[in-house]
């Protein structure tokens, strides 16, 4: 299967996230071989017909579903992981022991809150594994979903605080969006992306909150 100093606002954030984890695989820090991001779903066009390439179909079951299955996060070098390549990508002032982050400044895109602490920040899956189970990684092998798990290539990763990424768990758009609504717009283009490239479906509620949450671009 192929696999996509003012305060800045959200899609700065967004676009400053994905130039660091390059510069990051670039310094080593990254996974081996992580490859270039691909374009993800930038700007209203592109991304409502991605949206229309999905296929719509009801979520299916979760019988089976284990977080294991979907293994992460993986080893990403000097003794840090996929957690750590995402907390030094997303973060500023960051503190490293070796290459694990023990210190920095985050600013949480769902909510708009700060933190100082790592043990208070989440590496958020836009797409949960668990809906992604329900939209058709529960036919992937375990390889593959722990590619998805780890993806860096598409705006899958985010570092956001904990209540946020808490108070979302598993759920779609059409039962969860971030409470900084200026936020919809990027959240709903890096949804579709994902979904895009690793051709998940869509149920037609979450369908249509997309579209809405796309109006807002």
């Amino acid at each position: 299967m192929s696999y996509p100093r003012t305060r800045p606002g959200a899609r700065q954030l967004a676009s400053a996230a994905l130039a660091a984890a390059l510069a990051l695989g670039a310094a080593g820090c990254g996974p081996a071989g992580t490859a270039a991001p691909e374009p993800s779903a930038t700007g209203t066009g592109n991304a409502s017909s991605q949206l229309e390439q999905l296929t719509v179909a009801q979520a299916s079951s979760m019988k089976g579903y284990d977080r294991d299955h979907f293994p992460h996060w993986r080893d990403a070098g000097k003794n840090c992981d996929v957690r750590d390549t995402v907390l030094q990508r997303d973060g500023e002032d960051i503190k490293l022991s070796g290459c694990n982050v023990v210190g920095g400044r985050w600013t949480s895109v769902y909510d708009n809150r700060t933190v100082t602490d790592p043990a208070g920040v989440d590496i958020d899956h836009m797409v949960p594994l668990a809906n992604a189970w329900r939209s058709g990684a529960d036919e992937w092998n375990d390889a593959e979903r722990g590619d998805f798990a780890n993806d860096l290539t598409r705006p899958q990763l985010l570092a956001v605080s904990a209540a946020s990424n808490r108070s979302k768990g598993d759920q779609g758009p059409e039962e969860w969006k971030p409470p900084n609504r200026d936020y919809w717009c990027t959240y709903a283009e890096s949804w579709v992306a994902v979904k895009h490239h690793w051709k998940l479906t869509v149920t037609p509620t979450e369908k249509s909150t997309l579209t809405e949450m796309l109006a807002t671009c």
